[in-house]
Order: C-alpha cells, then structure tokens, then sequence
C-alpha cells in the first residue's frame, strides 16, 4: 500500500496547500509562545524531534515492509547520521533566534532558503546558471533580491507603522526588541536556513542510496533526536527545564513533532506529484500574512515599515526565482529537440564530407 492512498479522497490542492500554511504559521506562533514562557529552546528540539520519530515510525514500519531491497549497511547510517547534524543545527538556531525577533519575521526571513539553496547548488554545480537566458537572469535577479530584502528586514527597521495600543484580550505576551537583539537573531536566522539549505542538497544524494523516503525521514528525525538531546545536556542541567505538564508547552512540542513533521509531510508530497514542487513554493507568503495577522493578536507585535519593504522585497524575489525555474523547465525540453538536430546537422555534414 502507497502512503499517498490517505489522500485519495482529497481532490482540491489548493485547500490543501492553504491548510498546510495555516499549520506552519501555528507551528511559529506555538513555538514562539513556549519560548517565551519559559521552555528553553534546545529542549524544545529534542522534545519536537522525540515526537516527530515517534508519529513516522508506525507509517515507516506499515507502508514500506515490503520493500526489503534496500538494505542499511553501517557506513550509510553513519551518512545519515552526519547528514541530520543539519537538521540538529537549524532547529536549535531557529528557536534560539526566536528569543530575538518576531514570530512574523522569523517565518519570513527563512523564505530566503530558496535563494540560499540556488546560490549553494550553483558553487557546488549542481545548478546551473545562465544569465543569457531570461529564466537564467530571472533566477539571479531574483536570488539578488530576496537576499537584499532580508538584509534591509535585518539593518533597517524602520519607525512602527500603526501606534501600539495595550491590549487585554487574546495575547499572551508581550515583548520589545533591542536593535541589537534584532540583528542577533536575524543573522542567526539567516544562519540557520543557510543550513537547511546544505541540508537540503545532501537530501539528494541521500535518497538515492535508500529510496525509502518514510524510514529515511524518520531515522534522520531521530539521529537529530540524540544529538539535539546531547547539546542540550550541556547546556540545560536542571531537571526542571525538561519537565512537561499538560500545558502550553506539551501542546507546542506534540504539534511541532506530529502534526507539522508528521501530517504535513504527507499533504505536501502528495501536493508535489499532484502540481508539482513550484505550485507548492507559490504559497509560501500566506504563512507570513497568517502569522502577522496572529502575532498581533497573540502577541501584540507591531509592524515596522523598513521590515514590511523587506518582506515585499524577499516574497518578490521568491517568486522571480520560481517563474525562472518554471520557464527553464519549459525550455529544456526544446533544448534538447534542438541539441538533437545539432547533432543530426554535423552527422549529415560529417557523412557528406566523408562521401567527397
């Protein structure tokens, strides 16, 4: 049975991709609450990772018992295992930035992860890059300017753009930033999607050598698990900062390991070979507008202008990346018809010089 048969009586895409970004912006607002009551972010990993192997082992073990071809031999767990520090390494900086900056700019800021990715594929020539064909200039247009809107979100704030009013009702918390906390968190966050993205790439590599795409998540979920717990050993030596009650922290950690790691996964492959890895990416800005609207209820976080360019800036960006993927996509195969009849032309011309 393919895991993808859950979603048979699913037929309308676009709900589906409007309900995961309803679910990754509760994934930010969570998180960002039981940060901020208390829950120190390293434990808030392993916890997230403990649940999110915990939620894929079962449909690891159920949908792919049959496929016993591929075996795991010690060198490759040792690959998968060096390959989840990457995992190990974004989360613990995501949640260690939230201490610094909004819940809105942290799910915006790590939009760049597109750019970031394309830039790093392009060094390690895994993407190609030409800049005399439009969706070549398009793509590096827009890596440029996804790039320069994080940079401004970071350094250019910019005066508020409505008055704070106090609030009593449906917020949990409210918190200013410093300046210096602010740019702290924003480069730490451009830190941590810079390793999501190498992480990414060596994803690659990865399902090639065990195509079982459910066993290879859940065991990297659970590698990142003891390492995630390894630091957070060191660094968190009271008891008390392990313990969880049934409170908003339990909710937080079981909504971030389950649902998002869990039932997201699920929805988004499905998505994927339903319209294709782009139709997915297109919906990332909603998740930003669900969280703002949210983290000004909850939180009574105030928008500033010089973040608001930056963000219009890095969604513009993104989407110029993404119609340059989609045009290159497009062109290939003409590319190739025309690389044929290239090489057709010079063997006609090869046999025709031999005749003479």
């Amino acid at each position: 049975m393919d895991g993808l048969q859950i979603m048979e009586g699913i037929k309308n895409p676009y709900l589906v991709m409007i309900f995961i970004q309803f679910v990754y912006a509760g994934m930010s607002l969570l998180s960002k609450a039981a940060i901020n009551q208390g829950m120190a972010p390293s434990v808030f990993v392993v916890y997230r990772q403990a649940f999110a192997a915990a939620a894929l082992a079962p449909f690891a073990l159920l949908l792919e018992r049959h496929n016993t071809c591929y075996r795991l031999s010690f060198v490759l767990l040792c690959k998968m295992f060096v390959i989840s520090t990457g995992i190990t390494l974004t989360l613990n900086l995501f949640y260690f930035a939230l201490n610094c900056v909004s819940a809105t700019f942290a799910t915006a800021l790590t939009s760049i992860c597109l750019a970031i990715t394309f830039v790093l594929a392009v060094c390690f020539r895994i993407e190609s890059l030409s800049i005399k064909q439009r969706h070549g200039l398009a793509k590096a247009t827009g890596s440029v300017i996804t790039i320069f809107g994080a940079l401004l979100c970071t350094f250019a704030r910019g005066p508020a753009m409505y008055s704070e009013r106090q609030r009593n009702t449906l917020h949990l918390s409210k918190q200013d930033y410093s300046n210096g906390n602010w740019i702290k968190g924003s480069l730490i966050l451009i830190a941590a999607t810079t390793s999501w993205s190498l992480w990414l790439i060596m994803q690659a590599p990865l399902v090639r050598w065990y195509p079982l795409k459910i066993r290879l998540t859940t065991l990297q979920c659970l590698f990142s698990c003891i390492t995630s717990a390894a630091w957070a050993v060191a660094n968190e030596r009271k008891p008390k900062a392990w313990k969880l009650g049934w409170d908003l922290n339990l909710l937080s950690v079981f909504y971030c390991g389950v649902i998002v790691t869990g039932l997201t996964y699920w929805l988004q492959v499905w998505v994927v070979e339903e319209k294709g890895p782009v139709f997915t990416a297109l919906f990332g800005p909603l998740a930003i507008i669900i969280t703002a609207v949210f983290s000004a209820l909850l939180f009574q976080e105030t928008l500033h202008w010089g973040s608001v360019c930056g963000l219009i800036l890095l969604v513009a960006g993104v989407y110029c990346i993404l119609w340059g993927k989609r045009e290159e996509g497009k062109a290939k195969p003409s590319d190739i018809e025309a690389g044929k009849q290239e090489a057709n032309q010079q063997k006609l011309e090869g046999e025709t010089e031999t005749g003479k």
